[in-house]
């Protein structure tokens, strides 16, 4: 468990016997940490440097970060995104990080500087990773950016699927995965970008990053390639880093909270080059749900 979250000071001073910030101590700033001074903890300890006024983070939240992590015995920083002039993208509690993060910034504000000093078992344990060796003991100064609650689904207004050569896409809004059905005949040879349910949201620019839920289906034999709902957690696309241009292409101009249905063709997918279970010039099928955008 996390210890208490005192409210820590602009200060490099380190309380608990964590490191010490000793530069770039102010939230937005990239911190330089000291070595940590004798064993390391071996709970997981959480201290606010300086709390922010935003709102408390939950499960399920996408959130925005910046990090910088370096090991207990160590000065020099494994990794950090201040040199990156990038955040960090990812859902808590999904377990897209290491389980130190997701226990440790629950419950945290927006706005806040977070230290962090996570246990191998919950870093990367015994078998290490990159230049974190087997066990160690990690230590993080995380500066939570932004936070946005994420719905279990789309919702809006359904819009007539009336024509027979398109694939028909369920509507229920219960957070499992919509039915898509692929007719018989043969694909559409341009991009297809229609909304199944058409919410009231912002429209989605090509710079935004969008949190979404999706099915995605080969339209011969209708055959399931991928899903988040089976992985069980959403996914963050910032569209500019998106390879598929149908995809990007067709999720711009399009309203946050609601459900699209994308059919791809070769030509806006991976054209005649295979992929694992994509056969090449295959036409694509994607059910999106657009829950946010960050």
């Amino acid at each position: 468990m996390a210890c208490g979250d005192d409210k820590g000071s602009d200060t490099a001073s380190s309380k608990n016997g964590m490191p010490a910030i000793t530069a770039g101590t102010k939230f937005g700033e990239k911190p330089t940490l000291a070595k940590g001074e004798g064993d390391p903890p071996k709970e997981l300890q959480t201290e606010v440097v300086s709390e922010g006024d935003g709102a408390k983070l939950k499960n399920g939240d996408a959130i925005q970060v910046n990090y910088l992590g370096q090991s207990w015995d160590s000065t020099k920083p494994f990794d950090n995104s201040f040199d990156r002039k990038q955040p960090f993208d990812l859902t808590l509690g999904a377990g897209m990080v290491i389980q130190g993060w997701d226990k440790g910034l629950a419950g945290q504000k927006v706005g806040s500087r977070v230290e962090l000093v996570i246990p191998p078992e919950l870093g990367y344990g015994a078998q290490g990773q990159g230049d974190i060796k087997p066990n160690a003991t990690l230590v993080f100064v995380i500066d939570i950016v932004k936070a946005t609650q994420i719905p279990a689904s789309a919702k809006g207004s359904e819009v007539a699927q009336d024509d027979i050569d398109l694939p028909k896409v369920g509507t229920k809004t219960d957070g499992k995965a919509p039915t898509v059905t692929v007719p018989k005949s043969d694909p559409p040879a341009k991009l297809v970008s229609s909304y199944i349910l058409e919410s009231d949201g912002a429209v989605i620019k090509a710079s935004d990053s969008v949190v979404v839920n999706y099915v995605a289906l080969l339209w011969k034999g209708g055959k399931k390639f991928d899903s988040t709902y089976d992985q069980g957690k959403t996914q963050t696309f910032p569209l500019a880093q998106v390879t598929l241009k149908g995809l990007k292409d067709g999720l711009v101009d399009k309203k946050v909270g609601s459900r699209v249905l994308l059919v791809i063709p070769p030509d806006q997918a991976f054209g005649d080059k295979a992929q694992q279970s994509i056969p090449a010039k295959s036409t694509l099928v994607f059910a999106v749900d657009v829950l946010a955008k960050m």
